[in-house]
């Protein structure tokens, strides 16, 4: 774990949804794991003038939602405290609208935790736009959790699963990805997909066979130090002519949790979220660890 996050609290966020509590859930879970309390957030978006779009409800109305957002708060800390213990668990109801409400708590977190959809998830949609604008925004590691239907041993011993794209961005996602995969007891599987690198496959005249090797030697130059850091994590190298997401998504199958960069080195410098994280959000079959580098962050 990055020691700039040493001592900080894991924030999930909740909104009483059942993708919510799943969050919660996973979150206590990894609370207990890196030995920090969890914080249960609920931010209570309400607009004065015209709550909910409707004009003369009122302060009655107000009261009426707001105790409905205690009740939400406090359902959550009870499940986070069924996996962490009530004197681990922080809350804390806010004013205010959820992106900037969790954006803040970011600030002083070593992680977040999102359900990948609350109540305002659309039909169709597979992430909700509150986790979405979060990856963007938050100033540390962001996990959107899948919901999973059975936490059985054999899931719990899946790998987890980290895109190493070749370049000093991926870093902060491996060291995120290692330590994953050290506190769980699992394996590590590093992605490095390189069809979208090179020229097409039907360009004449190329060494596809040197390619491959070259593209090997880039993972391993990535990996180096790891192994020595984390002795008790094995590693499986997965070196493929495929496009990094459809690669990424294709593991998921297999994990428990992918974790991937904020951005690649196919990024363009203003984008703060790369098309293949962007990608493995919507379509993965696990939980998903958006990592940003430190100089990506925000004040």
């Amino acid at each position: 774990m990055d020691a700039q996050y040493s001592g900080r609290t894991v924030v999930v966020g909740t909104d009483g949804s059942d993708s919510a509590l799943d969050a919660v859930r996973w979150a206590a879970a990894e609370a207990v794991r890196r030995g920090v309390p969890l914080r249960v957030v609920t931010a209570f978006d309400w607009n004065q003038e015209h709550p909910l779009g409707q004009v003369g409800l009122g302060s009655d109305y107000r009261e009426i939602m707001l105790k409905a957002a205690r009740r939400q708060l406090a359902e959550a800390v009870a499940v986070a405290g069924e996996t962490a213990g009530a004197d681990e668990v922080e809350q804390q109801l806010v004013v205010g609208f959820p992106i900037p409400v969790l954006a803040a708590e970011s600030r002083r977190a070593q992680l977040v935790v999102l359900g990948d959809r609350g109540y305002g998830g659309v039909s169709g949609l597979l992430v909700g736009s509150v986790s979405v604008a979060m990856v963007s925004r938050a100033e540390c590691p962001v996990v959107l959790v899948r919901r999973e239907e059975d936490d059985s041993v054999e899931d719990r011993e899946r790998p987890v699963v980290v895109g190493v794209d070749g370049s000093e961005l991926s870093e902060a996602a491996v060291a995120f990805a290692f330590d994953a995969a050290s506190r769980r007891g699992v394996p590590l599987v590093a992605v490095h997909a390189w069809w979208d690198q090179v020229l097409d496959r039907v360009v004449p005249l190329l060494d596809w066979d040197l390619i491959e090797a070259e593209e090997r030697e880039v993972l391993a130059e990535r990996l180096a130090g790891w192994g020595a850091k984390y002795p008790d994590v094995a590693v499986e190298r997965l070196v493929t002519p495929d496009r990094p997401a459809r690669a990424l998504v294709e593991e998921s199958r297999r994990a428990q949790l992918v974790v991937v960069g904020s951005r690649g080195r196919g990024a363009a410098a203003g984008l703060l979220l790369g098309s293949v994280s962007h990608a493995v959000l919507h379509r993965a079959h696990c939980s998903v660890a958006v990592v940003r580098p430190p100089a990506e962050k925000k004040a």
